[in-house]
């Protein structure tokens, strides 16, 4: 008996390492940023730039952002999806990567690129709970609708979630400070993952009745105030069927 429990538990602990590992990338992924211009992007372009072959996104005191504002992808949508790309940032605020997300063009926005809906929060910090990954409702109404480390839901009523996928000395050594650091979003249905540096931080099932989003656009953040930079690279997404 006492060695049927130890394979029970040996067996419950490998499922629970392989369902955090990184699923390989599909095989339809697309790269979608050609390392040499803006093409396929629509954005501030006092802002944005390429420079030595990423995505470079900068406000300082004379080239000020008026409210936050977006680089927006033109090339499609994300529904259902993996996407995958490295960041880096500095620690003077804080960028993010939106998806089925809505462009905001009515309404008199403060600029021409708003966008509103579930963003993957970038920041160059290691103190929980403001690090890269949790998921912030951007223009909406829920704040952070779930931290990194979470796995849970929102329904009707709030969020349910437990605290189970990486602590705050599992972050110190698993994010690259001042560095580049790998991002991967996966979204099937209701349910959202992400994943930093190949280890799932956050698992979400989004079952609110008028709050969960389905499909919108993929834009990359530059916030207002604070003067900042942030950089993009090797970005690619695939539809997951």
């Amino acid at each position: 008996m006492l060695r049927l429990l130890s394979f029970v538990m040996l067996l419950v602990v490998a499922c629970c390492v392989r369902a955090q590992e990184l699923p390989a990338q599909p095989e339809n992924a697309k790269e979608i940023f050609n390392g040499k211009d803006l093409a396929g992007w629509d954005g501030d372009l006092r802002l944005w730039s390429v420079r030595d072959g990423v995505i470079h996104g900068e406000t300082t005191e004379e080239n000020k952002a008026d409210g936050n504002t977006f680089l927006i992808w033109q090339g499609g949508r994300t529904g259902n999806f993996d996407l995958r790309l490295s960041f880096r940032c500095n620690a003077t605020n804080n960028s993010g990567i939106q998806y089925r997300s809505k462009h905001i063009t009515e309404g008199n926005p403060r600029n021409k690129w708003v966008v509103r809906g579930y963003q993957h929060e970038l920041r160059n910090e290691l103190d929980f709970p403001n690090v890269s990954g949790f998921i912030y409702d951007e223009g909406g109404k829920r704040g952070r609708i779930i931290l990194v480390g979470e796995r849970g839901t929102w329904e009707s009523a709030g969020k349910q979630a437990k605290a189970e996928l990486i602590d705050q000395d599992g972050w110190k050594k698993l994010f690259r400070l001042d560095d580049w650091n790998d991002v991967v979003i996966r979204a099937e249905g209701n349910r959202i993952q992400h994943y930093m540096n190949g280890r799932l931080i956050l698992d979400l099932q989004d079952n609110h009745p008028e709050l969960a989003l389905r499909d919108g656009v993929l834009a990359l953040q530059l916030h207002a105030g604070k003067p900042m930079w942030a950089e993009f690279r090797n970005i690619r997404i695939a539809e997951l069927k």
